[in-house]
């Protein structure tokens, strides 16, 4: 036992809690090939393929992470949390910076492990094809990535599969002149026990990523470790400079660094380190969303009445997506038979990329660790607001279709309520109006790459999460091809 607990030392490496932990004074010592700066869907996603694609050739990976250990699963797949309790859980531990942003009301950051995957719903379709338009690559590019993203985060239809509510409400849709309306893929593993395996981590998140990484090779992982500055020299990305909870500043050398901070503070710490780059902070979007609540008749559905969870994707021709859903399908709390079943409506739109969206350095107001608050400027353009009247004529006709009874007219959440915010260091060709090339590389920057939220230009009103973590697989991909 001496001579394990002697090991450990000398690693730097601690199991004192459910994952191992390497030292920051550890990680400041080691030259790493790539270190990956936060620990969400973008920075999970490409942390494991690096570890896969890699397995035991000796190359270091490092991740660090702003916040401290949170759950080690999926809200969702702890027993003592419903729906309710979760929300609870997600106001406690988030930063609702909306309160400082008038334009942004709703805007909340998770720093802790994993990311705001501990507590997303999961829902995962992809961008439809004709979203890549205006992007830098096609869908087909994009087609093998999101098929083994799919498959590594177990994304499924086949959740509502046999449940009365489900099919009967799509038969209704399907002739009532929404004939695309489907089941919502969700990322969930469904399997059940065979050969002595036993599936029970059934939601999705960054934590799945990190075990399968960690069950291939060793990596570093601190946490309570910000990001402060990037460090360059001669246009190459050569390090990281970051500050613990005590404020102790360290130095953490990479060959190749990734950034995936969330939309809000990856630009922030972009701009802190003086990257260049006009397009820095731009075109922030976010997905408009109304919500709607209503009832269906439960006398006219079989007594084995089962769960509801349906969309209208988006398309060419409809810039939105509508969702309809009863809560059973994440709460499993014992809920009274009712006449009247609740159910709920969502919509989710696009919005107009405009430079006059974005997020910028407050020159005034500093946090902790000494790094520039953020401002947020946004607004909705004349197109949006056009939009928004056409789903919410929409959601009525959509609703009545389905045989919904309507509670009160959709209404139109504050911005950030959706928690889908991208774009403030998109990809594209043109760095006047792109922060990133086609495989996240900032342009102008080598060794310095973007996976989250923030480079995605936001074309279709699908969850973004799904294409985030292709996207992040796309680019660990690269890497390793450029370092061969």
């Amino acid at each position: 036992m001496r001579r394990i607990n002697d090991a450990v030392a000398q690693s730097g490496t601690t199991l004192d809690q459910w994952i191992p932990l390497t030292s920051v004074e550890q990680m400041a010592k080691t030259d790493y090939d790539v270190l990956i700066v936060g620990s969400g869907a973008g920075g999970g996603a490409a942390l494991w393929r690096l570890c896969e694609q890699w397995g035991q050739s000796g190359k270091k990976i490092g991740m660090i992470e702003a916040g401290d250990l949170l759950l080690p699963t999926h809200s969702f797949n702890v027993p003592t949390l419903n729906e309710q309790r979760v929300i609870e859980y997600w106001e406690r531990i988030a930063d609702y910076a909306g309160d400082r942003w008038p334009d942004f009301q709703k805007a909340k950051i998770v720093r802790g492990l994993g990311g705001r995957t501990l507590i997303w719903y999961g829902l995962s379709p992809r961008f439809d094809p004709t979203a890549f338009r205006t992007w830098p690559i096609t869908y087909k590019d994009l087609v093998p990535y999101y098929t083994i993203a799919e498959k590594i985060m177990n994304v499924t239809n086949l959740y509502t599969k046999g449940s009365a509510l489900q099919e009967m409400l799509i038969e209704r849709l399907l002739m009532g002149g929404f004939p695309e309306t489907t089941d919502v893929p969700l990322a969930t593993d469904l399997a059940g026990t065979k050969y002595g395996q036993v599936h029970s981590n059934v939601y999705f998140s960054s934590i799945d990523f990190l075990a399968y990484a960690l069950n291939i090779r060793k990596f570093d992982l601190s946490v309570n470790t910000r990001a402060v500055q990037i460090l360059t020299e001669q246009g190459k990305a050569t390090g990281v400079k970051v500050m613990t909870a005590d404020k102790q500043t360290y130095t953490l050398t990479a060959k190749t660094i990734i950034v995936s901070a969330s939309t809000w503070e990856t630009p922030r710490l972009l701009l802190n380190s003086n990257i260049p780059g006009e397009a820095i902070g731009k075109y922030l979007a976010l997905h408009p969303m109304f919500i709607a609540t209503g009832t269906v008749n439960r006398d006219l559905f079989p007594e084995v009445f089962g769960v509801a969870l349906l969309f209208l994707p988006g398309s060419v021709e409809r810039n939105y997506q509508l969702q309809i859903f009863n809560d059973y399908y994440y709460d499993y709390t014992e809920k009274p038979l009712l006449k009247k079943e609740p159910m709920e409506m969502h919509g989710y739109g696009i919005v107009e990329p405009r430079a006059d969206n974005y997020v910028s350095l407050d020159p005034n107001q500093r946090d902790a660790y000494g790094v520039p608050l953020l401002n947020v400027h946004f607004s909705y353009s004349d197109k949006d607001q056009a939009l928004h009247r056409e789903m919410h004529d929409s959601i009525i006709e959509y609703a009545s279709a389905a045989g919904l009874s309507l509670d009160s007219p959709p209404q139109l959440t504050p911005p950030g309520n959706d928690n889908h915010e991208a774009g403030t260091c998109r990809m594209g060709d043109n760095p006047a109006t792109s922060v990133t090339n086609r495989f996240g590389q900032v342009h102008g920057i080598a060794g310095l790459y973007i996976a989250d939220n923030s480079i995605l230009n936001l074309t279709s009103p699908a969850n973004p999460t799904l294409t985030t973590v292709a996207l992040a697989i796309r680019t660990a991909d690269h890497i390793v091809a450029q370092m061969k």
